[in-house]
């Protein structure tokens, strides 16, 4: 059973964690700790953004503040599915006979960074599916598992889509969180542009082993989650499917397909996190409002109507979150974006 020691350690780490990170990143608060909080959890992140806004900075940073071992893969359009799990290669053994050896990719990591994920085809892709999900790889006829901790950390541009591939639903789903990396203002511009006028590496020191991270998260499942904030959460994942009878008008006019079970377990395993990192023994509703946007942003379909109507995921969480609290309105029109504070516990209430 958890107790103040583990909540002390878990505390004390995660702020060493984030203070470490924030040397090489300026702004985007809550992505790094939305990042952080994925990785404790044991999930995988996909990051959107323009060019140029940290995105790749963020996860090599993360790879020396955790003090595991980190690879990156390009993904371009000529990559193929063994440049990711590596291939069978041919070598001579003591006796001068030549003998098959599999030669392990770049997948073979604890931390391995997708840059720019959807510049890959299909096929390529789809290398990665079994070890985000089950943190193994089969190549060559044989099945090798993978080190723990095991994250994917995927970037990906959302502008230009000339020679991209969009990343199928399966392997969308694999991502517990999608985080969207947003330009800064001008303040913190400035501060980048000084900041890389010293050096482009980073500073980040080693502050977490991967046996720290791996106590954590297994301090976090020891975490209490009442039955109604169980409910609440359960009952926001339902409400996005339009199929169900009991889902609300909002999303049966604005939503074409809902969250997945994964969605439900990501909000509680997350949740759980983020109430240690808070100092807290049990997961609170401002928890699961504030990762239901990186955990449901990328989960959700919106309909041709939204689209049409220029309504986004987030702002459908939003609303989503108001009907699920009891707060419903008599019209859901029109569905206006509402900022939201930063900080591990900012969420703003419509």
């Amino acid at each position: 059973m958890i107790d103040e020691k583990d909540i002390a350690f878990f505390a004390r780490k995660s702020e060493e964690l984030l203070t470490e990170i924030a040397k090489d990143m300026v702004g985007q608060k809550e992505v790094v700790e939305e990042t952080v909080i994925a990785m404790i959890a044991g999930g995988n992140v996909l990051l959107e953004g323009v060019p140029g806004v940290g995105k790749t900075r963020l996860v090599r940073s993360i790879g020396k503040a955790f003090s595991l071992p980190f690879s990156r893969i390009q993904f371009t359009p000529d990559l193929m599915p063994a440049d990711v799990t590596g291939t069978n290669v041919i070598e001579k053994d003591d006796k001068g006979q030549n003998v098959l050896k599999f030669q392990q990719g770049p997948i073979f990591s604890n931390i391995v960074l997708a840059d720019e994920i959807n510049r890959a085809t299909p096929k390529t892709q789809s290398a990665l599916l079994e070890a985000m999900q089950e943190h193994r790889v089969t190549a060559g006829g044989h099945t090798f598992t993978l080190e723990e901790p095991f994250f994917v950390l995927a970037t990906q541009n959302p502008i230009e889509q000339d020679g991209t591939y969009p990343l199928p639903e399966a392997q969308m789903d694999r991502f517990m969180f999608k985080l969207v990396v947003g330009f800064p203002d001008m303040a913190e511009l400035t501060e980048i542009v000084s900041m890389t006028q010293e050096t482009m590496e980073e500073k980040a020191n080693a502050v977490l082993t991967g046996e720290d991270l791996l106590a954590m998260r297994a301090a976090a499942k020891e975490i209490l989650v009442m039955d109604d904030v169980m409910q609440y959460a359960m009952k926001l994942v339902t409400y996005t499917h339009p199929e169900l009878e009991d889902s609300p008008e909002l999303t049966k006019n604005y939503i074409r397909f809902g969250a997945s079970p994964r969605a439900g377990q990501a909000l509680i395993t997350a949740g759980k996190v983020r109430a240690l990192m808070a100092g807290r023994y049990n997961v609170s509703y401002e928890d699961i409002n504030a990762l239901a946007y990186p955990v449901l942003r990328h989960r959700i379909k919106p309909s041709f109507r939204a689209v049409t109507e220029k309504i986004t995921t987030d702002m459908l969480i939003r609303r989503l979150l108001t009907e699920v609290s009891g707060k419903k309105q008599s019209d859901p029109e029109p569905v206006t974006e509402q900022p939201r504070k930063k900080g591990v516990l900012g969420f703003r209430k419509s």
